[in-house]
């Protein structure tokens, strides 16, 4: 079988797996929170995104991984790690918490998408084997990364769970 199946077949079946992981336990454990704790738990999650740099450190991944591709998907995760650290800092002020909350969502969201795309553009499937090191990231990394960026936009839409007061 050549590289281009494996790596669809792998890509499938990482956002089946998350999916299932998601619906059973986190997203559950989510819903059960204050939704503050809810989207700190996520922006925790997404703080570590400038891994994604790794994308252009020469020696980790081949030297034929397209150019359209590695820059523009290292920088955008930074962007997004660096959107949800501002989260987590600011969540004391909470106007403030709430803009980076939804900023590293759309960029996050945004740069995830783009990557698919650029990824299908520069034949990537095709070439998988230049990511070298970094194959597990779009195989386990980003299929978790856009389910909770999903997960964010419904926590985010939900209404605010009404509030009982015991009488004085």
């Amino acid at each position: 079988m050549s590289t281009e199946p494996v790596f669809q077949i792998q890509l499938v079946l990482g956002y089946v797996a998350w999916l299932l992981c998601f619906g059973a336990y986190i997203l559950p454990w989510l819903r059960s929170m204050d939704r503050v704790e809810a989207h700190r738990a996520i922006a925790t999650l997404h703080s570590f995104r400038f891994f994604g740099l790794v994308f252009i450190v020469p020696g980790v991944v081949g030297p034929d991984l397209p150019a359209s591709f590695a820059p523009f998907a290292a920088y955008g995760d930074l962007a997004t790690g660096l959107l949800a650290m501002l989260a987590l800092l600011t969540i004391r002020v909470r106007p403030a918490f709430w803009l980076f909350v939804v900023a590293f969502n759309l960029v996050g969201t945004a740069d995830l998408v783009l990557n698919y795309a650029h990824a299908i553009q520069a034949g990537l499937p095709a070439r998988a084997g230049e990511l070298g090191a970094t194959y597990a990231i779009p195989i386990l990394y980003v299929p978790l990364l856009m389910i909770a960026h999903v997960a964010a936009f419904y926590l985010l839409m939900r209404p605010e769970p009404k509030r009982v007061q015991a009488p004085a």
